[in-house]
C-alpha cells in the first residue's frame, strides 16, 4: 500500500464537494435574479405614497387625485353633511363595516369611523363604485346627498356608504393621514 492510495478517496470527495458548491452558487444566483425581477419598479414604488395639498379645499368642495391608478375623492364636508352622516344608524346600512384600513379590524360604518379627522370634516375615499368599478359622480348627487353611480344606480350618502343600489360595499377608504394642517399623505 502506498501513501497515495490513502488520498484517492479524499481527492475525489473534494471534487464532488467543489462541483456541488459551484452548482449551488450558480443556482442561487439564477434564483435570485428571477425573484428580484418580480419586485416593483422604481416608478411604481415612487407612487406608493403621495402627499396632497388640501389648503385650497373649502367646505362643501372636493378634489380628486389619482393614487395607485384609482381616483381618490378628498372632500371637505359642510356641517350639514356631517350632521346627515352622523344621523344614520348602522342598522340601516347595506354594508355595516367601515371599509377603513386606518382602523384596527372590522369596525362599524359609523360616520366617525369613515372620516379622517375627529370632527368629521375630511372624508378621503377611493372614488370607485364597489359594484363594477365605475366612478360615481359627487357634489350631492343621488338620493342621499353624497355620490351616485349612474351606470347601475348605486346611491352613496355623505359618508360614502352604500344606501341603495347593487353595490355590495361602502366606498373603500385608503390608508391616509394628515402630515400637517394642509397636507394629507396617501399610502
Amino acid at each position: 500500500m502506498s501513501h497515495a492510495d490513502d488520498h484517492v478517496g479524499t481527492r475525489r470527495d473534494f471534487l464532488y464537494y467543489a462541483t456541488a458548491g459551484a452548482g449551488t452558487v450558480a443556482a442561487g444566483a439564477a434564483a435570485w435574479t428571477l425573484v428580484n425581477q418580480m419586485n416593483p419598479s422604481a416608478d411604481v414604488q415612487a407612487l406608493a405614497s403621495i402627499q396632497v395639498d388640501v389648503s385650497g379645499v373649502t367646505p362643501g368642495t372636493q378634489i380628486t387625485v389619482l393614487f395607485l391608478g384609482k381616483p381618490v375623492f378628498i372632500r371637505r364636508r359642510t356641517p350639514e353633511e356631517i350632521e346627515a352622516g352622523r344621523a344614520v344608524e348602522v342598522s340601516e346600512l347595506t354594508d355595516p363595516t367601515a371599509q377603513n384600513p386606518n382602523l384596527q379590524g372590522a369596525q362599524p360604518a359609523t360616520d366617525e369611523n369613515r372620516t379622517l379627522d375627529e370632527a368629521g370634516e375630511w372624508l378621503v375615499q377611493i372614488g370607485v363604485c364597489t359594484h363594477l368599478g365605475c366612478v360615481p359622480i359627487g357634489d350631492g348627487a343621488g338620493d342621499f346627498g353624497g355620490w351616485f353611480c349612474p351606470c347601475h344606480g348605486s346611491h352613496y350618502d355623505t359618508a360614502g356608504r352604500i344606501r341603495r343600489g347593487p353595490a355590495p360595499q361602502n366606498m373603500h377608504i385608503p390608508v391616509a393621514s394628515f402630515l400637517n394642517e394642509t397636507t394629507i399623505q396617501l399610502g
